[in-house]
């Protein structure tokens, strides 16, 4: 649950904040001028802070600039029903996440909250490494193996540097957590932390998410847009799954490495931008360049240092710390006794293959904690959890979860193409998803929505919607014969 603070001098907005914000499981806070939300910001420490512009007393601006000197990494939603281009610019040079114009549009202000928290959470939850005194820690990189211990070694000597860093590793070891971990080590670590990841935006979009774009610069660019690099002016850029990024933005990219300034689509300005880069991937980057997939001349900007993560297989023996490390996690999330696994469970997760890595291995832990409820995890229960975890991935087959789910689609696609394929795939998956998370968790909807990481009244929304609850409901009120 985060807490959001809503501040607007108009009564409706602040309750249709207040309903829209609660449903999806939020602690909301209000304030109706620009002073009273900075006391409530210097007292409440919001996650995120969602602002008009024009109300009595200071300006949402004034208020923003303010609330930057308060907390520089608390990320702001500004909203306004006048809007102006030079205001866009100013708020979004003010640290503001994105701009809003009303009346608001529910699901394109929830997308950008939920951006937003995410940013809070990357920037505030602390990221250790692997010590006894950091074991309530938000986020740990664990390990004590030689490998491991060649990270931290890395992290220390880069942290405090303004060099670009390439973070690689196999997909599931932790690159986000190192990214983090040279970030807030780093003398930037009070400015903002930007995440981009390169895979899961669209190439057609990867540049204006980059650079940002000019009003009319293309169909659909209603307004000026500030792209990442100039909102992590100051900060720093974390670039994840660099390798994916196609040829024409990695020609860009370098550009603005080279010379320190953007040019926004559509636009003849040029802006100069201070910004450390950190990159990630899972790629052959050698053999890319081979086959004309990476450019050369970028891959030598990106790795002026270089962090090697291991995978899983190669430092078996930090999985039983890894395993405690989980199992006390989840018992916090679950409310339920850190569940100790046995001897025979332990060899169990010695043997496994673990093509996903430590991402693997931490679900592993939290289906097997739902599974036995708190109770000693055995190896059967292990093996299952493994199972659904894993996905039927084999010791021989190393396949990533994104791989396989590739695949799964390529198939639904030649059985149902062109037959509104997209809106049944959707809805299919969804029910599918909802179905199984109550049935690992035997109905438990508290329990199932923590495994979806959603909050329990979008479950039951989503559950009523697709009659999910009803043969419940009526086994509940049948006679007893």
């Amino acid at each position: 649950m985060s807490k959001i603070l809503v501040v607007d001098d108009d009564p409706s907005v602040l309750s249709a904040f207040e309903q829209m914000l609660s449903e999806q499981g939020h602690l909301v806070r209000v304030a109706t001028r620009g002073e009273e939300a900075l006391e409530l910001v210097a007292k409440e420490r919001p996650d995120l802070v969602i602002m008009d512009i024009r109300m009595p007393g200071i300006s949402g601006l004034e208020a923003v600039r303010r609330i930057r000197a308060l907390d520089p990494r608390l990320p702001v939603i500004i909203m306004t029903g006048y809007a102006t281009t030079d205001t866009a610019i100013e708020a979004t040079k003010l640290g503001a996440v994105d701009y809003h114009l009303k009346p608001i549009e529910g699901e394109e202000i929830l997308r950008t909250i939920d951006t937003a928290l995410e940013r809070s959470r990357l920037m505030n939850r602390r990221v250790e490494l692997d010590a006894a005194a950091a074991a309530t820690a938000d986020d740990i990189i664990v390990g004590q193996s030689k490998g491991m211990r060649e990270v931290y070694k890395a992290i220390g000597r880069v942290a405090e540097t303004d060099a670009a860093v390439l973070i690689r590793g196999e997909t599931g070891t932790g690159k986000e957590l190192v990214a983090r971990a040279i970030y807030q080590h780093s003398r930037r670590a009070q400015a903002p932390l930007i995440v981009v990841n390169c895979v899961a935006i669209p190439a057609t979009l990867l540049e204006s998410e980059f650079f940002g774009f000019e009003k009319g610069s293309f169909t659909g660019a209603d307004k000026r847009r500030i792209g990442k690099f100039e909102q992590a002016h100051g900060g720093t850029i974390f670039l994840d799954e660099i390798g994916d990024m196609p040829l024409e933005v990695q020609a860009k990219l370098l550009r603005v490495l080279q010379e320190k300034a953007i040019e926004r689509i559509g636009g003849n300005e040029t802006i100069p931008v201070d910004v450390r880069v950190l990159a990630a991937t899972h790629r052959d980057l050698e053999a890319d360049i081979v086959q004309g997939r990476f450019r050369e001349d970028l891959y030598h900007r990106l790795k002026v240092f270089t962090v090697d993560l291991p995978p899983l297989r190669e430092r078996r023996e930090d999985i039983p710390r890894l395993a405690a490390y989980f199992s006390r996690k989840y018992s916090k999330e679950l409310a339920v006794e850190a569940a100790p696994l046995s001897a025979d469970a332990l060899a169990v997760l010695a043997a496994h293959a673990w093509p996903g890595n430590v991402r693997e291995l931490q679900h592993c832990i939290q289906r097997a904690m739902i599974l036995t409820g708190g109770f000693p995890i055995q190896p059967d229960e292990m093996r299952r959890a493994i199972d659904l975890a894993s996905a039927g991935a084999g010791p021989a087959r190393v396949t990533t979860e994104a791989e396989r789910l590739r695949l799964f689609i390529q198939e639904y696609l030649r059985a149902h193409g062109g037959e509104n394929v997209y809106n049944r795939f959707l809805e299919e998956s969804e029910e599918m998803l909802l179905a199984e998370a109550l049935r690992v968790t035997k109905g438990n909807q508290t329990h199932a929505a923590r495994l979806l990481g959603m909050a329990r009244p979008t479950l039951k929304a989503r559950m009523d919607k697709y009659g999910l609850g009803r043969a419940r409901e009526q086994d509940d009120t049948r006679p007893a014969s």
